[in-house]
């Protein structure tokens, strides 16, 4: 019995240290979560995509292997609606483009042409790679226009979670080329390529997130050392240039902005929609109240089992219509 408990202090020992010396633990446990997650989302969506969406996948890079594309496409898409291009989330620390195919294909049978964007995850890759992939593949977009069959000057850029995240900092780079200077990323595609940007349950200040501890400042320090490559990140002056505050200008593209009144990182798209705001951008938001019921997590857009999923999809939808 006492070696039973030697042996098994012993493995907490191992663990603890592993926490303290390496995010992979926490890592490799927020990948589990979030993939069943993804996995059981997508299922249920099946159901619901039209099966005659085009699928075509493209390489746009040739750094990295994820540097991979598809577009979606149904036979009577209107070519006259703006290109979406979606950048998945997970944490920065997961996903894959798989995982929101089944949305985006039912995005796409509303008449749009969807492209669905994959990029490097940390650890693997760290700030700011994927917003330089995020780039790469635009830059590709508008190289290929042609080939591809789109206008590349009728961009919205989307994305959620950490996509969201990801979108919004690549749309702030092009809007304003000092921003991309100082995160060290240059872009070849104009502003007046991306004529929205459509944002869902995003991360858009990493300095006010996790002061609080609990689980949600476990997430976010693991998600953040994973991704700046730095244990201290809150001290790297390189790393807090992915918060967006300080840096939106009025030349940012027209915004549509979500998340659920039951999300933890709600806060976060309410107050980017008000510094939108705030600089003279055009703003759209779908919020909900704080009593709203059934409560709305993190990513409820992807849950067209209830009724504010639908909206979602719906006012979207229109908004881009109308840009």
């Amino acid at each position: 019995m006492r070696r039973t408990v030697v042996v098994f202090l012993a493995v907490l020992a191992v663990i603890a240290a592993a926490f303290i010396v390496s995010p992979l633990p926490g890592v490799y446990f927020i990948r589990f979560i979030f993939d069943k997650g993804a996995a059981a989302a997508s299922a249920a969506l099946e159901p619901l995509v039209p099966a005659t969406i085009s699928v075509s996948t493209h390489a746009y890079g040739e750094e990295a292997s994820d540097e991979i594309l598809d577009i979606y496409r149904a036979p009577d898409f209107d070519p006259a609606l703006p290109t979406v291009v979606w950048i998945h989330g997970g944490g920065f620390v997961s996903g894959r483009r798989g995982d929101i195919a089944n949305y985006l294909k039912i995005l796409a049978g509303e008449g749009f042409t969807v492209v669905n964007v994959d990029y490097t995850i940390a650890p693997s890759a760290t700030y700011p790679t994927p917003v330089r992939q995020v780039t790469r593949a635009l830059e590709f977009l508008t190289r290929e226009a042609g080939r591809l069959d789109i206008d590349p000057n009728r961009i919205v850029l989307a994305g959620d979670s950490a996509g969201a995240q990801i979108a919004a900092q690549t749309a702030a780079i092009i809007a304003n080329p000092d921003y991309g200077e100082l995160v060290g990323v240059t872009s070849g595609v104009g502003p007046d390529q991306i004529v929205g940007a459509l944002l869902f349950c995003g991360v858009y200040d990493i300095t006010a997130m996790g002061h609080a501890g609990g689980i949600l400042g476990g997430f976010v320090h693991v998600t953040a050392w994973a991704y700046s490559g730095e244990r201290n990140w809150r001290d790297s002056p390189r790393f807090v240039t992915m918060s967006l505050t300080g840096h939106l200008t009025a030349d940012f593209p027209p915004a549509f902005i979500s998340a659920g009144n039951a999300d933890p990182l709600a806060p976060q798209s309410v107050a980017i929609a008000e510094a939108l705001e705030a600089s003279g951008g055009k703003v759209e938001t779908l919020f909900f109240p704080p009593d709203y019921t059934p409560a709305l997590a993190h990513e409820y857009q992807f849950d067209l089992g209830v009724e504010a999923g639908q909206t979602a999809l719906s006012r979207a939808t229109a908004w881009m219509r109308n840009l």
